[in-house]
């Protein structure tokens, strides 16, 4: 397997680890910047780490294959993105944060029939 996507690979199960420790519904959607080292190690059929086959719920001596479609797995359900201020848990609104949006006057002149 090539260097790069072993890498990008380990980097995302890190963030996995810390994405499953938050409870299920404090939890942010998937982050879709999960997609390319899954999709990069879709083919590779060398076997992952115990630890990552645990993490992903796959039998030790999984493959990276089968850890990428475990992967894949949870955006499949998805209805929506995670910003990366979202990750790993749900930001949670402040209402100080929240800006009105006051009526503007309209200029019908612009739109002339």
């Amino acid at each position: 397997m090539h260097q790069a996507a072993s890498l990008q690979f380990e980097r995302v199960m890190d963030e996995l680890v810390l994405w499953h420790a938050v409870p299920e519904d404090e939890r942010s959607p998937a982050p879709a910047w999960w997609w390319g080292p899954a999709m990069a190690v879709c083919d590779t059929h060398e076997p992952m780490r115990h630890n990552w086959c645990c993490e992903l719920g796959l039998g030790d001596g999984s493959s990276f294959a089968e850890g990428a479609h475990a992967l894949l797995t949870l955006f499949a359900e998805q209805t929506s993105l995670t910003w990366p201020d979202d990750f790993p848990r749900k930001a949670e609104i402040k209402q100080d944060d929240v800006s009105e949006l006051h009526p503007q006057p309209s200029d019908d002149g612009a739109f002339q029939p």
